[in-house]
């Protein structure tokens, strides 16, 4: 396959921010991406991950701080002098285009020959396996070929980046699973870099190689997928990545641990930060809390999922705290169990 990226070390991002008015959408952000790594950008509606990406483009001005690609500076050249890939979340293809012709547009825009237009088009449509559909209208295909045909267009112009801006949110969740595996594979194979926009911590954490959680404009958390979601640094970003027990309580030393009190009852914790005896935060993911015969936390189980292999439950405690949990077993509502987590699945944070 002759399609891939071109020479570069990394692209950064230095002090890159963009404000609306009084909104400052993105503040202060700065990240270094290296060749060929996969980058998500995570958060809840809101956070700036589109803005960030919008800014990357080219399609958005920054109100201060400067982009780089090596030591060329790009954030003051319009989006076609940038040469980067972008795959759009409603993939903007042209309906009276055939696939083919889709895929060749970006070259035909750069003048590029005949011959030349037409060995990269069959290459990047072969790359997504598309060949029987290149003559094709995108009215004729599928969603998640319709999604190849926007990866083929935007890798074809062999960008150094490509990104994409939620580009699985209009999938049914098979063709988000599959989509999902194909393009880990194309980035693989085109050694570019990538930087994907999702608000989806399951895509996240599948595809990325480092994770940026954005809450509010402002960066949270840089981490590798198994980092964030083994210890997020902040509550916050605990609680977007799934730990769905978020709750307020008191840390209490013991011995050379912690204990921390759920509705009165004593649970072993882990530290993140400098968690002194006193108010806490503490976070639980629902899979880590199950019910066993001994376990300290008394709970009522208010509703039961089956979801394959366990069940998901909601439950409360005497006090009315609720309590996500996960149990290996059928529970049904108004069974009482007791609940527990061994003490590295139970993180604790300064209030």
């Amino acid at each position: 396959m002759a399609i891939a990226a071109p020479d570069f070390r990394e692209l950064r991002l230095d002090g890159v921010s963009r404000d609306f008015g009084v909104l400052n959408a993105l503040r202060d952000v700065t990240l270094t991406v290296g060749r060929g790594e996969f980058i998500a950008l995570l958060g809840p509606s809101g956070c700036g991950k589109s803005t960030a990406l919008n800014c990357l483009a080219g399609l958005l001005p920054l109100t201060s701080g400067s982009i780089w690609l090596d030591d060329r500076r790009i954030d003051q050249l319009g989006p076609e002098a940038r040469g980067f890939g972008m795959v759009f979340q409603n993939y903007a293809l042209f309906p009276h285009m055939s696939v083919r012709r889709n895929v060749a547009f970006g070259l035909e825009m750069q003048g590029r020959p005949k011959a030349e237009i037409a060995r990269r088009v069959d290459e990047a449509i072969q790359l997504v396996r598309l060949t029987a559909q290149a003559d094709k209208l995108p009215g004729q295909i599928s969603g998640g070929q319709q999604q190849r045909v926007a990866i083929a267009r935007a890798i074809v112009v062999e960008p150094p980046l490509v990104l994409m801006d939620e580009p699985l949110s209009n999938l049914d969740a098979k063709l988000r699973l599959e989509m999902r595996t194909e393009i880990r594979r194309i980035h693989t194979m085109l050694g570019c870099s990538t930087i994907y926009v999702t608000h989806d911590q399951d895509e996240a954490l599948s595809l990325a190689d480092r994770i940026v959680v954005l809450r509010d404009g402002l960066v949270r958390q840089v981490g590798t997928p198994e980092e964030l979601y083994a210890r997020p640094s902040q509550p916050d970003v605990a609680e977007f990545m799934g730990y769905r027990n978020l709750l307020s309580t008191r840390a209490e030393a013991a011995g050379a641990g912690l204990v921390v009190r759920v509705s009165g009852a004593a649970l072993a914790g882990t530290p993140v930060g400098e968690v002194w005896p006193g108010p806490a935060i503490v976070a639980i993911r629902p899979e880590d809390l199950t019910p066993s015969p001994d376990a300290p936390i008394a709970v009522t189980v208010d509703a039961a999922e089956y979801r394959g292999r366990d069940f998901y439950g909601l439950a409360h405690t005497g006090d009315g705290t609720e309590l996500f949990f996960r149990s290996e077993t059928r529970v049904v509502a108004g069974e009482a169990l007791r609940l527990g987590a061994s003490a590295a699945r139970v993180l604790v944070y300064p209030a």
